[in-house]
């Protein structure tokens, strides 16, 4: 049964000034080293954060998820995710290309498919999720600014989208739209079982669907992240996180003494890392007495 009736979602972004984040647990569940064991020129691969990734330079984007399709044409298409989510403005332009694609579309969840990456997988004619996949869904949630106009706009233009992914859950799982709210009230985090079950996915992926690549992201990658979660999780906006961890990082390719290995860069984070998370600690401490 296809489910090419769902919603279409808003894509435009509001006036005010409004940018986009992962949420923090999200990325600390999310092991990118898993990936499909096999595919093929009518796949698409979603290993990113949806939306431009700083970290690697790439990321799922619409742009890339469009060309992806204009290559494939009109035939049956296959979507691979482990995405712990990230833009919701990218995620529904893709959730559109997907739902207006002509071929049949199968999603597979390979590891993780949170926030704005659980809507692009609704998109799909068929779902399916490993046994030890996870699925979340949230309302969505940004960081803006502005005045209380602006504000207004903003959460005006968050329920609307709320409402459409809501509709889109309920239409998928066959529930009502006030069930899906209520589970993405509270950040509702189902395992594979769980989500067949509700009805988010359709079945169960083979266990030699999936493989685990070990250099799917280096360890200065993982280093940094960590420390990104660390600080988007005291409210510092990613504009700052990311000024705060280039300068930690240093610029790359600078050292006098030749190319530097993941290794090199891993350990130049290693102590600020520990300080931070002290820090943390600390602050943490001092604010329950």
């Amino acid at each position: 049964m296809t489910l090419k009736t769902i919603p279409a979602a808003p894509e435009a972004r509001p006036r005010a000034q409004i940018q986009c984040d992962l949420m923090p647990l999200a990325l600390e569940r999310w092991n990118p080293a898993i990936k499909a064991a096999a595919s093929d020129d009518t796949t698409i691969t979603m290993y990113d954060p949806i939306g431009f990734d700083w970290w690697t330079g790439e990321g799922v984007t619409a742009k890339r998820v469009s060309a992806a399709l204009r290559s494939i044409g009109d035939k049956d298409v296959t979507v691979k995710i482990n995405s712990p989510g990230g833009d919701v403005f990218e995620g529904l332009a893709i959730y559109n290309l997907l739902r207006e694609h002509k071929g049949k579309v199968t999603v597979q969840v390979l590891g993780l498919a949170a926030s704005a990456a659980s809507f692009i997988a609704m998109a799909a004619d068929e779902v399916q999720i490993a046994r030890a996949g996870f699925l979340m869904i949230h309302n969505s949630w940004t960081i803006g600014a502005g005045d209380r106009n602006e504000l207004r706009e903003i959460a005006t233009f968050l329920e609307q989208i709320d409402g459409t992914l809501a509709d889109i859950y309920a239409v998928k799982t066959g529930d009502k739209a006030a069930d899906m709210a209520k589970l993405m009230d509270v950040e509702t985090w189902m395992g594979g079982t769980a989500a067949v079950d509700a009805g988010f996915a359709d079945s169960l992926l083979d266990s030699d669907a999936t493989t685990e690549d070990t250099k799917a992201a280096a360890p200065h990658q993982v280093a940094a992240r960590r420390m990104d979660t660390l600080l988007a999780k005291q409210g510092i906006p990613r504009a700052e996180r990311r000024a705060l961890i280039q300068e930690l990082k240093g610029t790359p390719g600078a050292a006098p003494d030749g190319t530097r290995d993941a290794a090199d860069h891993q350990a130049d984070l290693a102590e600020p890392i520990a300080d931070l998370q002290a820090a943390l600690a600390r602050f943490a401490a001092a604010a329950t007495r």
